[in-house]
């Protein structure tokens, strides 16, 4: 296809083709532009580096200038986009010495030039000599696009004695869930140390042998083992088959498009900010009030690898980096602190562990609590995790114990403060944190819910069957399932959560799934109501699946990430029942409405993308600058934060393309100053990988990513 007179080739062996057009381009561009006079029109100040980038083909659009320093207290790197006439500014550097070079799609990696900010300075791209030298720069989501997903006529599987595929891998949705949930889920499938075997793992008779060897590696090998052995036999061949074409020199038959329109407005800004550990994610402010913490520290925590267990974070303002750790009552606890998130005070609170599991406070089942005499909780499950709340201001952590698992946390916008807490197979837990900040009393400020339906439509909790009895229409039905990823509704405070699938009596993790809605009402636990939308089935099949994240809009519409490689739209309004016999969980399909997102697909999988999707995060106050209520969402696999716009139901890519690795988990957007444009504002996500050492690089550090969108390629 053709953008801004730069043709960007969609065949990988087009080169020859390409380059020919290119050096009639460049002819075009040595008459009408030379270098001294569009340099002249790139207005710098001291701290930006400016110039046009160009290669054998004439000047680049599209591509990305990279400028990197080491001489601040921790690496920071700058990234930018090229204009349709290949220039570029990277603006607001600090004072340092500079690497700077140019990587792009159909490109190899330029030399790095040395420099300073100040300067003009013009770069030489190179143009990549074939088309498997191109691909080693493209997402890992298009080289996954490679593996052969067994087709559906394959399923259900007949064991290792028939077809190679587990009898207990029912449809092909749930061996894609396997590959995508259950192997990204730690780092992504598709990049450079998972799509190729490296000699270093030793010598084997076959490819075979050498992933049934490189699977067992590491802290994390009986996990791996385990899981490819819940594919079959089949799971290795079709691993093995993979890495075997690719070292054959089998390439991706799409080519990734280069940014363009609005992608190239992106301004990146890179920190180091832990080594070893994996970082889940990061928050800067109260997603209720944004302009919180303006210009702050921005938080994370490192749950695992060698320097786990603590809390992170970084300055944007020195560029320093600095941890502590967070604590548990029990010192032969690890604390494996997950998921972070600021209060309206600036505090920031943790789903972290503070005891042992099997030591719940009395209070979980004495009669003499309400919520334990409704439902007592004798030990957590899911996620043994509770609260724990750090003071920036003073350096104190205040541990609160908690009866039910957590995970992810979510303020509400009620009066109370509450903190509202996902992670629990068999409750819905939170804390009103105005109790606890009176009282300092955990018990006095918890409470749960079982997760009941009023499947009778008698409009209350009443007697009810548990997880696999049989339905009894006089009864309403509690639920159980692992509830992940959670949003707040700020049209009327219900609770969204993303909910592993529970189906009667059968446990079918993320196959199709669905959302819980949870209102707690004014006297809980009586008052709790929920309700179940199921990702709706079409001929039987799930027309997606695996939902992980969940987020609100102004509107009160639900939007998720489906790990299928979707986006999901959820409208309860149009939904006829919401409760009562009929709301069987396939009751509102016409709530649902679902986007692909961009990328390729697997060979004959028609239920979303190659890529996976972590979490969803709805820009509710235009931080980044594209409208209020844009939906977000991280292409795990695609190193990328997707831009849903609702209007024209597009997506816009805003790409890290360096390091190669980029695995966003959850991310969050903070007004600095709402009056300085594009500068005052900003997302910011992370590298989430489990897997440090597979982040392009000699190093296993995890980064932080700041995204900004200015109004040109040239905004200073």
């Amino acid at each position: 296809m053709t953008k801004h007179g730069i043709r960007i080739e969609t065949r990988p062996h087009s080169w020859l083709g390409r380059v020919r057009r290119g050096f009639a381009f460049l002819f075009v561009s040595i008459a009408f532009f030379p270098a001294t006079t569009a340099n002249a029109r790139i207005a710098i100040d001291n701290d930006d580096i400016a110039g046009i980038v160009r290669s054998a083909q004439g000047p680049e659009a599209g591509v990305w200038v990279i400028a990197e320093t080491t001489e601040l207290p921790t690496r920071l790197a700058k990234i930018v986009v090229t204009d349709d006439r290949g220039r570029y500014l990277i603006p607001d550097l600090p004072k340092a010495g500079y690497r700077v070079w140019v990587r792009g799609y159909g490109l190899v990696d330029s030399r790095p030039v040395s420099t300073v900010p100040g300067k003009i300075l013009d770069l030489q791209a190179a143009v990549a000599p074939d088309a498997r030298a191109a691909a080693q720069y493209y997402p890992a989501n298009y080289w996954l696009s490679l593996l052969h997903i067994p087709p559906e006529s394959d399923f259900p599987g007949t064991g290792n004695r028939g077809n190679g595929i587990s009898a207990g891998m029912p449809t092909q949705a749930h061996w894609i869930y396997q590959v995508k949930e259950m192997c990204a889920f730690c780092h992504q499938l598709g990049s450079k140390a998972t799509r190729e075997i490296s000699p270093a793992l030793g010598k084997f008779d076959s490819s075979a042998a050498a992933w049934a060897h490189r699977i067992t590696k590491g802290p994390n090998g009986p996990y791996m083992t385990s899981l490819m052995g819940q594919f079959g036999r089949r799971g290795i061949r079709e691993f093995a088959g993979w890495t075997d074409r690719i070292a054959s020199g089998e390439v991706p038959s799409s080519v990734p498009p280069r940014p363009a329109g609005v992608e190239r407005n992106l301004v990146l800004t890179l920190w180091d900010w832990a080594s070893g550990a994996m970082i889940h994610d990061e928050i800067g402010t109260d997603k209720r009030q944004p302009t919180l913490n303006a210009g702050g520290r921005v938080y994370g925590v490192s749950t695992r690898g060698d320097d786990g267990h603590k809390l992170v974070w970084v300055d944007p303002k020195t560029n320093a980096v600095a941890e502590v750790p967070v604590p548990t009552l029990d010192p032969a606890v690890a604390s494996t602190p997950h998921n972070p998130m600021f209060d309206e005070t600036g505090r920031v609170w943790i789903t972290s562990a503070i005891r042992d599991p099997e030591k719940s406070p009395a209070f979980c089942t004495d009669p003499a609590n309400r919520y334990a005499k409704f439902f007592p909780l004798a030990a957590p499950s899911g996620s043994l995790r509770q609260v724990s709340v750090y003071n920036p201001g003073t350096g104190r952590f205040d541990l609160i114990d908690t009866c039910f698992g957590t995970h992810h946390l979510q303020f509400g916008h009620d009066a109370g403060r509450t903190l509202y807490l996902s992670g629990d197979t068999q409750a819905i837990g939170w804390v009103d944190t105005r109790t606890f900040d009176r009282t300092g009393n955990a018990e006095s400020a918890i409470g749960w819910c079982p997760m009941v339906l009023d499947t009778n439509g008698d409009g209350r909790i009443g007697e009810w069957t548990n997880p696999g009895e049989p339905d009894d229409p006089e009864k309403d039905q509690r639920l159980a399932g692992f509830l992940y990823a959670m949003g707040v509704s700020p049209l009327d405070d219900s609770v969204w959560y993303a909910r592993y699938a529970y189906q009667k009596t059968d446990w079918m993790p993320g196959i199709p799934g669905g959302l819980i809605r949870f209102v707690r009402g004014d006297d809980p636990p009586g008052t709790c109501r929920i309700e179940y939308y199921e990702v709706p089935l079409k001929d039987g099949k799930p027309v997606a699946f695996n939902p992980r994240g969940v987020d609100l809009d102004s509107d009160g519409v639900a939007w998720v990430a489906l790990g299928s490689g979707r986006l999901g739209r959820f409208d309860r309004r149009r939904c006829e029942i919401s409760s009562g016999p009929g709301a069987t969980g396939q009751h509102c399909a016409q709530g649902w409405s679902f986007f692909d997102t961009p990328g390729p697909h697997f060979k004959g999988v028609t239920t979303g993308s190659a890529d996976w999707h972590y979490l969803t995060w709805v820009d509710q106050h235009d931080v980044l600058g594209m409208g209020k209520d844009m939906p977000i969402m991280p292409g795990s696999t695609s190193d990328s934060l997707l831009v849903f716009q609702p209007e024209s139901e597009r997506f816009v890519t805003l790409r890290v393309p360096y390091p190669l690795g980029f695995y966003a988990r959850g991310l969050d957007g903070r007004i600095d100053d709402p009056g300085a444009g594009w500068k005052g504002r900003a997302l910011w996500a992370n590298y989430g990988t489990l897997a440090t050492t597979h982040i392009e690089g000699p190093d296993t550090n995890s980064r932080i990513v700041k995204f900004q969108l200015r109004p040109n390629p040239l905004a200073k």
